[in-house]
C-alpha cells in the first residue's frame, strides 16, 4: 500500500520477482527491521524522500546513458511511464476497472483517458468484425499499381 498524489492510498500488486528484489533492497538498507515504518523507502542523496523530480532526474540520467538515439529523443517522465504502463495493460486486455484500481483513480472516466485505443487495437477490432472481408489471401495494397495510381491522383 502506498500513499500517492493527493494523499490517496493506492494498493500496488507486486509480482514475485519484484517482491524478492524489494526484500533484498530492504535488507541491504537495514529497513527490514522493526522501527523503520516511517522511514522513506527510496531516498535521495540527502536521505530525504525521493521526489517525483528526483525520479525524473534519474530517468533522464539513464536515458542519456542508454546510447539509443530513439530513446535519447523520447520525452520520458514518471507520468509518461505511468501512461505507457496503463496503455500496455489495456492493450493486453486488462479490464478498465482493474487498470483504474492499479492507477488509484476514483472515477473510471479518469482511467479512460489512459485507455485510448491504439492503432493496433483498432485494426484488430476491425479485422475481428469483418472476418469475411479480411483474409490472408488479400494482396498487399502497395503492390496494386492501379490502386497506387488512383491514390496518387487524389
Amino acid at each position: 500500500m502506498l500513499t500517492g498524489k493527493g494523499r490517496k492510498t493506492r494498493h500496488v500488486p507486486l509480482g514475485d520477482n519484484t517482491a524478492a528484489l524489494l526484500n533484498a533492497y530492504l535488507t541491504e538498507h537495514g529497513l527490514d527491521k522493526p522501527g523503520h515504518d516511517d522511514h522513506p523507502l527510496f531516498t535521495n542523496q540527502h536521505r530525504n524522500k525521493l521526489s517525483r523530480g528526483g525520479i525524473a532526474w534519474i530517468i533522464g540520467k539513464y536515458q542519456t546513458r542508454a546510447g539509443d538515439q530513439e530513446l535519447a529523443d523520447a520525452d520520458l517522465s514518471p507520468h509518461v511511464l505511468r501512461h505507457s504502463k496503463a496503455m500496455h495493460l489495456y492493450e493486453a486486455g486488462v479490464p478498465l476497472p482493474y487498470i483504474r484500481d492499479i492507477l488509484g483513480h476514483v472515477d473510471l472516466a479518469t482511467t479512460e483517458i489512459y485507455a485510448r485505443a491504439s492503432t493496433e487495437a483498432k485494426r484488430k477490432v476491425l479485422e475481428a468484425t469483418y472476418t469475411e472481408i479480411v483474409t490472408d489471401e488479400l494482396p498487399e495494397w502497395n503492390h496494386d499499381t492501379g490502386l497506387l495510381k488512383w491514390l496518387a491522383s487524389l
